[in-house]
This record gives C-alpha cells, structure tokens and sequence, in this order.
C-alpha cells in the first residue's frame, strides 16, 4: 500500500491540534483504524486526535467522540476500525499492575555482586566465561521504562510514549524523553537481561548487551496498544536486534498481530510473557511471530499462574527472581514478567542460537502446552556446548 507522504504526516499533526471540552473528551472512544487513503482527513472532521500515524502497518490510532465513529467508519478509505486495547505488566496476580509497587530504599552502598539463581539455573554465566556476553547486540525493553542512572544498568536511550504532566487525559503531553522507570517493573526486566557484570548487586544473562528503554506503561504498569505497536515501529527504526515485551492482553487486535508479524519480517526478534492468570496465553505471546515464555520455579517446576496453550515455545525461571529495580535498588519479582527475559538474554548472547532445540526437556517428554520446548539453556544456545548443571 501506498504510504501518504512524510510532509503530510507533519501538517496533519500540526493540524489535530484542535480545542476538544473535557465534557467531549470524556465522551471520546480509543481505536485503531486500519486505512486505505487519507483518513486522516475525516478523522479531523469528526473532531478526534491522532495519537500515531504507523510505519510497520497502513492504520493510526485516534481518539475521537463516540458520536462521530459510525460516520468515520462510512468513510471509504477506512478498512478497519478496532479498539485501543488496554495492556499490562505481567507480574504475577499476587503482584497486580494497577498497584505501582513501592521501591525499597537503596542501601548507602551498593551491595556485593551475586549470581542470581535464573540466571545460575540456565547457565549463562558459562557462557559469559568464554567470551559470550551479548556485546554489541541491541534489545529494547518495551514496558515501563528503565530507571535511567541505576549503577548496575546501562542504558544507552530511549523513547517515551505514555503521557506527562497534570490534566485531563486529552490535555496531556508526551516527552518522548522521559523514559524514566516510574513502576520498577522494566527496570527489573532490564536487569535480568542485561545487569552489569562489575562488582554490584547483580548480573544479567546477557551483561554485555545494549539496552533500550521504550516505556509503553506508566506507573501503574497499564497502557495502550497502540503506544506497544509506535514502540514496535520505534524498534525497528532504531535497528534493534530483539525486544522484550513482558505485558499483555486478553484481546486480539488485528492491527497488533500485523504489527509483530511486520517487525519479525523486518529482523526483529520478540519475546513476550505467556501471561499469568493460568489460562489461555495473552497477546503478543499468542502471536506466531512472538516467542511465548513460560514460567519455572528453582525445582523446574511450572508454577500454576503460568499460562498455557500451543503457543507456548519455551520456559525460563519465573519465581522469585532477584533483579535491579527504580530508585537505583533491587528487589525480587516473580511472573512470566521476569521468564520473557531470561530467553531475551540468552538470545542477546547469541541472535543466530536455536533456543527451541538446545532447551532441557521439562516432564512431560517432548514439546508441551505448559512448558513448551523445555527450560531455556543458555550456554548451550550461545556456544552448542553444555558443560553446566543444566
């Protein structure tokens, strides 16, 4: 499909700046319009805002009075209309995303290194000591951002997407900049990815990996799809290798499936948590072109608030994982939230390893519904060797 030129992108988004009364605002509906032509147009007609115009899929996501959709979904040029899905951090039900968790108080000092025991139990740290690291690999953790001067992270930049600031919600501005981690919840993805090897608190799977922060949830650890797929587009723009997507719907938008099977075309890897409610996998994890994460406990085991379904591919450890956190802290989270990671990690070390075949097979023999392929091995994925205790 034929993009609309970039010039027009700019003038229509100088244009949508446009006076909506907050008793209108209230009465605004979030979609995702899949379109064929100028939509555009007729979405500023029917007084509604554009929040993202989409490079990886033909749709934008807008929000506009609920009298006005049916009109806009006359419109020729449209194809499709579907909601703006809410999505979640994925910690596990014990930990609800609508609750930021409270930091602890970082110690005066730094505490002394420790080899956390997910990243012990899929053997990383053998890789690690034959020179595989992830260096030089790129992974966006898209969540709630990355706490931007942790000692044991480093982040190398960032986008934000959620809104800034006071006000109603249509009032309120993005910093693209303000990539902060405001939850605690992307800081501790990030960590068990990526955490420095250097003396302090912890180290990830993949210390040598270049993070990016792309904060799609604020602080409650809730967003919207569409912010997800800007940040898909983001990731590719930005040529980055992998991206962790430890959040989740119940939903099955369209528009999002398109957007992950876009950016897997265009080389990037996605990872997402299973989810944890024990039913049915969420979304993106339900998708083809996202690697679906199980959980695991220190025994192996599945724990029972670990999704399941045929689309599960793989597990990783999942429950009480130890991990840097926002306020230049640490803390232990457990969820398929904390599993996405760990395989996130073990593919930083090496993008080409085949994860599916290297994993330790999980009772019952053979792929299953709840743990898929097996536990992740990381020094066997990244080197073809296994001199762990894998």
């Amino acid at each position: 499909m034929k993009k609309q030129p970039r010039i027009l992108l700019v003038v229509l988004l100088m244009t949508l700046v446009v006076f909506v009364g907050q008793s209108r605002a209230q009465e605004m509906g979030r979609w995702i319009v899949t379109i064929q032509g100028p939509a555009e147009e007729a979405v500023i007609r029917a007084g509604g805002i554009v929040d993202h115009v989409f490079e990886l899929i033909p749709a934008i996501a807008i929000r506009i009075p609920d009298a006005a959709l049916p009109g806009l979904a006359r419109n020729p040029t449209v194809v499709k209309i579907e909601p703006d899905v809410e999505v979640t951090a994925l910690p596990k039900p014990s930990e609800p995303p609508g609750q930021a968790k409270k930091p602890p108080k970082p110690p005066p000092e730094q505490p002394e290194e420790v080899l956390p025991w997910g990243v012990d139990r899929i053997d990383a740290e053998y890789a690690h000591s034959v020179g595989y690291t992830g260096d030089g690999v790129e992974v966006a953790i898209i969540d709630t951002g990355i706490d931007d001067d942790h000692p044991d992270v480093a982040v190398a930049g960032g986008i934000n997407f959620v809104p800034t600031g006071k006000g109603p919600p249509w009032a309120r501005k993005v910093d693209p900049t303000a990539w902060d981690d405001d939850n605690g919840h992307g800081t501790h993805c990030a960590g068990i990815v990526a955490a420095l090897d250097n003396d302090i608190g912890v180290v990830g799977v993949a210390p040598g990996a270049s993070l990016s922060a792309v904060k799609v949830l604020d602080s409650s650890g809730s967003g919207y799809l569409s912010d997800v797929i800007a940040g898909l587009d983001w990731c590719v723009a930005n040529y980055m290798d992998i991206a962790n997507m430890s959040l989740g719907a119940d939903a099955d938008v369209q528009a999002f499936h398109d957007a992950c099977d876009g950016a897997k075309a265009k080389g990037l890897l996605l990872v997402a948590a299973a989810g944890n409610d024990g039913g049915a996998v969420d979304y993106p994890a339900a998708y083809g072109s996202v690697i679906a994460v199980a959980a695991t406990d220190s025994s192996d085991i599945r724990p029972y608030w670990s999704s399941y379904g045929p689309q599960i591919e793989i597990a990783a450890p999942g429950v009480a994982i130890y991990s840097t956190y926002k306020g230049g802290g640490y803390d232990t989270l457990s969820g398929t939230s904390m599993a996405a990671p760990h395989v996130t990690g073990t593919l930083a070390l090496n993008l080409g390893a085949d994860i599916n075949d290297t994993a330790d097979d999980l009772p019952p023999a053979g792929w299953d519904k709840w743990t898929g392929h097996g536990l992740v091995d990381a020094e066997e994925a990244a080197t073809g060797k296994e001199t762990g205790n894998n």
